[in-house]
């Protein structure tokens, strides 16, 4: 599945990041929103797969296109091929306000697995924290941030004080915030991508040690599909505030609401592939670039079972056959 599929993943994610990139700045959010979901769609109807969304933009009723149970791939249209069967999950647009605005850090996301590999999260917020290869099963998730910036700092061989956390600038991290901050360690807040974020953790020499906080639990799950591939840790826990998120567990088979899902829990897949292009420039990708002969993009695909990690420079070329291009 992996090496039939990665590639194809790639144009799924890279044109969706072209589409989303031509609303960049216009301050139209569900516009950058819609135009990124609508190219990717589009293209996933090309990928040789009998594909399912099982994370997307909402239930049925709430999305027009990649919702969840939605089937995608060639195989809606060519019955006369048996095609590999995946679970997807996607964030057409990471950061749909940092491309609106023309902040960095947007960008495209996919991940995919064999039938059953990736967790049926629900639209809750979750509590996660992040760590690269180096720091992997050296945090807890109920552990006091103190104890866990010291665990890092020592199988990162330094001090608290050089150690750098992302954390969402939102008011219910007020606390979080102060504990870094009086343990001695600096912190990066950032307004949106969380996904993003702890990507950029588990990638060394980015200048990002941990990501926490709660964010999304889709996004949560995209991250481990990531993190897999990277031998990062993720660990989370659903956050359930209100009566109405037990039923909805229950309807998906959570029996525990207050269970701590590790990396491989919410990513159990034996084959991942996981793609993301950059639509504004940021830490782990450069944005997509207009020139007058076509596009340039730059993506990270990741497949867990070869272990493979490519960051891929495309040009796309527009304008016909006598176009140049420019190396830079």
């Amino acid at each position: 599945m992996e090496k039939e599929l990665s590639l194809e993943f790639l144009r799924v994610v890279e044109r969706a990041a072209i589409a989303s990139a031509r609303t960049m700045g216009l301050g139209d959010r569900h516009g950058s929103d819609q135009a990124a979901v609508q190219a990717m769609r589009s293209e996933m109807d090309t990928v040789g797969m009998d594909g399912t969304i099982v994370i997307g933009e909402g239930e049925r009723d709430e999305a027009p296109m990649l919702y969840i149970g939605e089937k995608v791939g060639a195989a809606l249209h060519d019955k006369n091929r048996k095609y590999p069967a995946v679970d997807i999950a996607v964030d057409p647009l990471e950061g749909t306000n940092l491309c609106a605005t023309g902040e960095p850090n947007a960008i495209v996301v996919l991940a995919a697995s064999n039938r059953g590999g990736l967790l049926h999260a629900p639209d809750l917020y979750m509590e996660k924290i992040i760590v690269g290869p180096a720091c992997k099963g050296a945090v807890e998730l109920d552990a006091p941030v103190k104890d866990n910036l010291k665990a890092i700092a020592k199988r990162l061989s330094r001090d608290v004080e050089d150690l750098v956390v992302i954390v969402l600038d939102r008011p219910r991290h007020e606390k979080l915030i102060a504990d870094i901050r009086k343990a001695g360690a600096r912190i990066r807040l950032i307004s949106d991508g969380d996904l993003s974020a702890g990507i950029t953790a588990a990638v060394s020499n980015t200048g990002i040690h941990a990501v926490m906080g709660t964010g999304g639990a889709p996004e949560g799950v995209l991250t481990a599909a990531a993190l897999r591939c990277l031998n990062g840790q993720i660990l989370g826990r659903l956050v359930v505030s209100r009566p109405e998120h037990i039923g909805r567990l229950a309807e998906m088979g959570v029996k525990d609401p207050r269970r701590i899902y590790d990396t491989q829990d919410l990513a159990p897949g034996d084959k991942i592939i996981f793609a993301c292009t950059g639509v504004t420039g940021g830490n782990l990708l450069r944005g997509v670039r207009f020139f007058g002969d076509g596009t340039r993009t730059q993506s990270l695909v990741m497949t867990y079972d070869n272990r493979q990690v490519r960051f891929i420079d495309s040009v796309h070329l527009e304008k016909g056959s006598d176009v140049k291009v420019q190396f830079y």
